[in-house]
């Protein structure tokens, strides 16, 4: 089995293939350049190192949100064009549960937080102290502190995500030694467990015009225009 990874959903873009059950390439961009100027490079270099072609693969995983919009769009519409091109299915992975993979087998429970902006993060929660990542709590958007009450009193809990650098003081201050922050190294969604939950799921895979972002609200502009339409109304 062929699977080809692709996430854009935050700060990090990324790719990754999968062949036969194992992770033969992954690359991961983070210095700059925007997620459309990044990623079909990184996943033309992917596929070469990899020796395949898009023929050769069996489904496009592709990381369909929560997170930027616009970073999932990239994303999606990336895996949506070569999986249509190649007449193969897509697999739609969801972002904090790739992430939640960072942390298989800790003992704890493990809570994603990616920033959500306007004063709120994307957050779920996952017990993976049996392997893969089991949901505890279902993804939602929510301010910081209404999260941080509603987690288990009794559990550690596993931090991760680009709402680090901007939460981890406030988490910290609030949970004390029940909060462990995830290091550099773990604490970006990595393509390769995108491909790992897809080739999990081969159940799950779907014809390429069926994938769709995964918004936990609506998008910026919808929602402003939304707010202009009430006011017309009621002026």
């Amino acid at each position: 089995m062929n699977i080809l990874g692709i996430d854009s959903s935050g700060p990090v873009a990324s790719c990754a293939v999968m062949s036969g059950g194992r992770i033969v390439h992954s690359i991961a961009l983070n210095h700059g350049l925007t997620h459309s100027e990044a990623l079909m490079p990184a996943v033309d270099a992917a596929m070469r190192a990899s020796g395949l072609t898009c023929a050769d693969i069996d489904a496009f995983a592709a990381v369909a949100g929560p997170g930027s919009f616009t970073g999932v769009r990239i994303g999606i519409c990336t895996a949506k064009g070569l999986a249509h091109a190649a007449g193969k299915p897509c697999a739609a992975v969801d972002a904090l549960e790739a992430l939640a993979m960072n942390f298989y087998g800790f003992g704890g429970l493990v809570c994603p937080i990616l920033d959500a902006r306007r004063g709120q993060v994307y957050c779920a929660l996952f017990d993976a102290s049996s392997g893969m990542p089991r949901r505890v709590a279902p993804d939602a958007a929510v301010a910081l502190g209404e999260l941080l009450a509603r987690l288990p009193e009794d559990r550690t809990v596993m931090f991760a995500g680009d709402g680090l650098p901007l939460h981890g003081p406030a988490i910290v201050e609030r949970l004390g030694a029940r909060a462990m922050l995830a290091p550099a190294n773990l604490c970006d969604l990595r393509a390769d467990a995108a491909c790992a939950l897809a080739a999990a799921r081969p159940e799950a895979w779907m014809p390429a015009g069926e994938l769709q972002p995964v918004y936990l609200r609506a998008p910026q502009a919808e929602r402003e225009r939304n707010a202009r339409l009430n006011r017309e109304a009621n002026s």
